[in-house]
């Protein structure tokens, strides 16, 4: 088994690339959507265009216009099936510090990105989500039958702010926590349409926003993410984890 369709924002670079290369992988997935600012300037993107299940669409995330403009795209490509996976991995980490000069728009635009316009992203994607439930043969909750999986960070772990790992993150660490809160908003309000939400921290990983000196690579790092990603059931409704499945607490 295997969800039927699967959209994944922020898929040009970094770990939502690495997600979608780990998807294309699982054969029994029909429709694959990976979305970019721009995709005409996506060459690697595109380079896998190769595999007919992959559609390329633009998304501004910061843009309710775009938004509305990609839900009608994917509305024509999955069809009265909707769509089986929302997976928003799109964000921005801007340095930001606690002794650090002030700047209200450093903070406002990251509290944007990973939080306002993700959660905007999962109401405007409810129809699709919704149906694909409806349409699904399959019992209570499960990646199969239709799903919200948010790419979000050990960082945004309240309980685990303990000065061992502080760095320019304070903001980028606020933007996750309000995201967290929202995605565990929805997995309360949505568990009657039996939409599976969770949220996962991949780890630290050599990315543009991970650093050089991350701990796991690329590929290590969303091969086992795609794994458990696709293990998702009921034990896992509202859970914040990390790569392995493991809790991590809020």
């Amino acid at each position: 088994m295997a969800p039927r369709s699967v959209l994944i924002t922020g898929a040009n670079r970094g770990i939502g690339l690495g997600l979608l290369k780990q998807f294309l992988k699982v054969k029994d997935i029909q429709i694959i959507i990976a979305t970019c600012r721009d995709p005409t300037k996506a060459e690697e993107l595109n380079a896998l265009k190769n595999d007919a299940r992959l559609h390329i669409l633009p998304l501004n995330i910061d843009d309710d216009e775009s938004i509305s403009a990609l839900y009608n795209s994917v509305s024509q490509l999955v069809g009265e099936d909707g769509l089986t996976v929302l997976l928003n991995n799109a964000g921005v980490l801007l340095p930001y510090d606690v002794e650090g000069e002030k700047s209200r728009s450093t903070m406002l635009r990251q509290l944007e990105t990973n939080a306002v316009s993700t959660a905007l992203m999962i109401q405007e994607f409810l129809p699709l989500l919704k149906k694909a439930s409806e349409k699904s043969a399959i019992d209570g909750f499960s990646i199969d039958r239709s799903a919200i999986v948010n790419i979000s960070s050990t960082s945004a772990s309240v309980h685990m702010i303990d000065g061992s790992f502080n760095g320019p993150i304070v903001a980028y660490r606020m933007s996750k926590s309000a995201l967290n809160s929202f995605a565990k908003s929805c997995s309360i309000e949505l568990a009657k349409y039996h939409i599976l939400i969770t949220s996962f921290c991949p780890g630290w990983v050599k990315t543009d926003m991970g650093g050089a000196n991350a701990q796991l690579e690329i590929e290590d790092a969303t091969s086992t993410l795609v794994g458990n990603i696709l293990k998702l059931d009921k034990a896992h409704h509202g859970a914040f984890l990390d790569r392995t499945l493991k809790v991590i607490p809020n």
